[in-house]
């Protein structure tokens, strides 16, 4: 059985580059419980077996975007000697422990799941679901439990798979004896954070809608998307009223600003309130709030991008940091399968009591 450490797990599919989405949503957070000093252990993950249920077609973008993520995490802050970084599918252990949960799970437990629902009908997948996918939430409680993870930072919509991960834990101990630790939620603190929208006022961000702004974006692209970001449409002449509500501009600069921004960047306004209060009564142009919202992205990412060019003049270094954080992982997950093993009394051959019993009923018979 577990002891009392607090440990965290988390971790991003490979299908694409960070954006500024991942970056509020999880990613700075991840980097701030890092070096806080609260947990014993963090695990970071890069989810690429998760990422092929639904690219199994694609398995080169599977692969290219391994090390975009990996580099992305460099670049936030991610410290391999804080956190283990890892690679889903280097971890074998993983995937049997998949396979004896599997057995705790009815089919319409997993069809209830509402993140699940969710996920198939973005997918289209309603008549020709993967089972891989289906089971989904089976793998998350394999991941989450292989580390024993005390803490799963994630976003709201995550509530549903980390509740079927506890209901795993709970059936598994139930019937086989205390060995697994039971999970929580650690949900962003900022309500705008929680889902960050795209820059043309879509509700999601999406590689596929080009509405992203990336980590690794240069400063003049970042500079071109921050212009041509959707605002309110009825606020044609700058002495027009404007709306907040849906302004994907105001909506960024809840997320990133600071009053301190306002000090270097726009100091005739103590602070966004101000802001927001002159663009609702008319006389403030969109052109003057994005400049504002331009500079504070390229402030916050600047320092990002640097740090990621260094970590890409060695990549083979970057390879084998994921290599060793793979080899820390497996170990911890196998330790973990071990004891698995032992409460479903399928370590047959290192329980010398078992082979002692059979041999002494054998030869009495």
């Amino acid at each position: 059985m577990a002891d009392n450490k607090k440990i965290i797990l988390t971790g991003d599919r490979p299908t694409g580059k960070l954006h500024i989405g991942h970056y509020v949503g999880s990613l700075k957070r991840r980097v701030e419980l890092q070096n806080s000093g609260l947990y014993d252990k963090t695990f970071v993950f890069i989810a690429d077996a998760q990422a092929l249920t639904d690219n199994i077609d694609n398995p080169e973008k599977v692969r290219q975007n391994v090390i975009e993520v990996a580099l992305d995490y460099l670049a936030c802050g991610l410290d391999p000697t804080k956190s283990t970084i890892f690679i889903q599918s280097q971890i074998p252990e993983l995937c049997e422990l998949s396979f004896y949960y599997m057995d705790l799970v009815t089919v319409s437990r997993l069809q209830r799941n509402p993140t699940v629902k969710t996920e198939i009908q973005m997918r289209n997948f309603e008549a020709s679901i993967p089972v891989g996918f289906f089971t989904y939430p089976i793998s998350q409680a394999a991941d989450i439990t292989a580390f024993k993870a005390t803490t799963v930072p994630a976003g709201e919509d995550q509530e549903p798979m980390i509740e079927q991960a506890r209901e795993i834990v709970r059936r598994f101990n139930h019937i086989y004896g205390e060995t697994l630790v039971e999970p929580e939620i650690l949900l962003p603190t900022n309500a705008v954070c929680l889902r960050l929208p795209g820059t043309d006022g879509k509700a999601k961000m999406s590689k596929s809608l080009g509405n992203c702004i990336y980590l690794s974006d240069p400063a003049d692209v970042v500079e071109k998307k921050v212009k041509s970001m959707y605002t309110d449409p009825t606020h044609i002449k700058v002495s027009d009223p404007g709306k907040l509500e849906g302004n994907t501009v105001f909506t960024y600069l809840d997320a990133f600003s600071r009053p301190d921004h306002f000090e270097r960047y726009l100091p005739e306004y103590p602070n966004l309130d101000e802001l927001k209060a002159h663009y609702t009564r008319g006389g403030l142009g969109d052109m003057k709030v994005k400049k504002f919202l331009a500079a504070i992205m390229q402030e916050e990412l600047g320092p990002i991008r640097e740090r990621r060019k260094e970590f890409e003049k060695d990549i083979p270094a970057v390879y084998e940091m994921l290599r060793k954080g793979c080899e820390v992982a497996r170990e911890t997950a196998s330790a973990t399968l071990d004891e698995v093993r032992r409460a479903m009394k399928i370590n047959y051959f290192d329980d010398a009591e078992l082979i002692a019993e059979q041999a002494k009923r054998f030869s009495q018979e």
